[in-house]
C-alpha cells in the first residue's frame, strides 16, 4: 500500500510537467500554423527597430547546423528529438519532485517535441522570430527553440544553486 501512495504523487507530478510540455508544443505549433497561413517563404514584417516576424525553413539544427545536408538529417533530427523525448521523461519521472529541474525539463521536452513535429510534417523547421540591430541579424527562431533555451538556463540555474548549496 505504501508503494501506491508514494506511486500516486510522483504520478501527479509527472502529468503536471507532461502538461506544460503539452502547452509549449500547442504554443509552438499554433504559432507556426498562423505563421504558414499568413506568410510565403522568405517573407518578412517590420515589427519595431530590431524585430521582424519573418517566414524562414530550417532543416538543420541551431544556427542551420548541417542544413546543407543531403536530406539525412531529417531523419537524424526526428530520431534524436524521439531518444531526447524518452531520456527526458525518465528524468522527469525520477526528479517529478525537484521543481526547478522539472520545470526546466518540461519546456526541453516540449520544444524539442514542437521541432520534431515540424520535421515529420514539412521536413523542416518553421522559424519566425527575428531579432536585429542595424545590418546584423540572429538567426530566426520559433517558440520551440525559446522553449529549449529557457530550459535550458534554468538547468544551469538549478545546477549553480546545487553546487552553491553544497
Amino acid at each position: 500500500m505504501a508503494k501506491s501512495s508514494s506511486a500516486a504523487p510522483s504520478s501527479a507530478r509527472l502529468v503536471q510537467w507532461l502538461g506544460l510540455a503539452l502547452l509549449v508544443i500547442m504554443a509552438d505549433q499554433f504559432t507556426k500554423v498562423l505563421i504558414l497561413n499568413s506568410f510565403q517563404y522568405g517573407d518578412s514584417r517590420y515589427v519595431t527597430s530590431f524585430f521582424n516576424l519573418v517566414r524562414m525553413h530550417n532543416t538543420g539544427a541551431a544556427f542551420s547546423f548541417l542544413a546543407g545536408a543531403s536530406g539525412w538529417q531529417r531523419w537524424f533530427f526526428v530520431v534524436l528529438g524521439l531518444a531526447a523525448t524518452v531520456f527526458i521523461v525518465w528524468l522527469l519521472r525520477r526528479h517529478g519532485h525537484q521543481t526547478l529541474f522539472a520545470t526546466a525539463l518540461s519546456l526541453i521536452l516540449g520544444g524539442a517535441i514542437g521541432n520534431v513535429v515540424d520535421r515529420l510534417l514539412h521536413g523542416y523547421v518553421v522559424d519566425f522570430l527575428q531579432f536585429h540591430w542595424s545590418q546584423w541579424y540572429y538567426p530566426s527562431f520559433n517558440v520551440a527553440d525559446s522553449a529549449i533555451t529557457v530550459g535550458a538556463v534554468l538547468l544551469v540555474w538549478d545546477e549553480l544553486r546545487r553546487v552553491k548549496r553544497n
